[in-house]
């Protein structure tokens, strides 16, 4: 018996692009064109994912070592799975998601520099063969996202890096997109916001004219992506 699957759709960016503001926009279109939507973020979601990300968010004394860091996003995203995202698209929803395991590849691969085998490993291990539909991601130079991020009073422990660390999250997310064979859309989030969020429209009425309901499997967890 097959099940109608709902559209899994995440939003991507390094610090400052927007993220938040321009997810209430995109919500906002959807649901007036009658889609059942699920909005939710990582690190979050659940319970355990708000806990994760107060963790991770905090300023504290000590390093937090990069495999760590990656674990508990993992972690949290087994659990937002389980219990949102999965039962959601199975129930014919949408997702919109702010980050998901792109973020992990930009941020704790490119960023922090661990190999991007050990992501792709806990990937698979975790999602087995599911992957976004499609991904928005907000890009701008780094030294415009930074000003923009400092601008809104004080600084998440993500948010007190060094630039290179910033840019190399940024080139990840480019590369990324180069890959993507079509799931990315790029956003120049550089512009004023009611520009970025014309290009965002423009987008979901593309994806929203082109989406037709059709029926198919949810891909089984547990399948490691070949």
């Amino acid at each position: 018996m097959q099940s109608m699957r709902g559209l899994f759709i995440t939003v991507e960016g390094g610090e400052g692009m927007g993220k938040s503001t321009n997810i209430a926009c995109i919500s906002d279109y959807l649901r007036a064109r009658g889609v059942d939507l699920v909005v939710t973020r990582e690190p979050g979601g659940t319970g355990l994912g708000e806990d994760v990300r107060n963790a991770l968010l905090r300023v504290r004394p000590e390093p937090v070592a990069p495999m760590a860091e990656l674990l508990l996003l993992f972690a949290a995203r087994a659990q937002h799975l389980q219990q949102v995202i999965l039962p959601a698209l199975e129930a014919g929803q949408w997702v919109l998601c702010d980050r998901f395991t792109d973020a992990s590849y930009a941020y704790q691969s490119g960023g922090r520099g661990i190999d991007a085998a050990v992501v792709r490993a806990l990937e698979n291990l975790v999602q087995g063969e599911l992957r976004p539909d499609y991904t928005l991601l907000l890009d701008a130079p780094v030294s415009i996202g930074l000003e923009r991020a400092r601008g809104r009073g004080e600084l998440d422990r993500f948010e007190q890096e060094a630039l290179d660390f910033y840019q190399r999250v940024r080139d990840t997310y480019l590369q990324l997109a180069k890959e993507s064979s079509g799931r990315y859309h790029l956003v120049d989030a550089s512009e004023p916001l009611a520009e970025v969020q014309r290009q965002l429209l423009v987008i979901c009425e593309e994806l929203f004219a082109c989406w037709a309901p059709r029926h198919r499997e949810l891909p089984q967890r547990g399948a490691p992506r070949q």
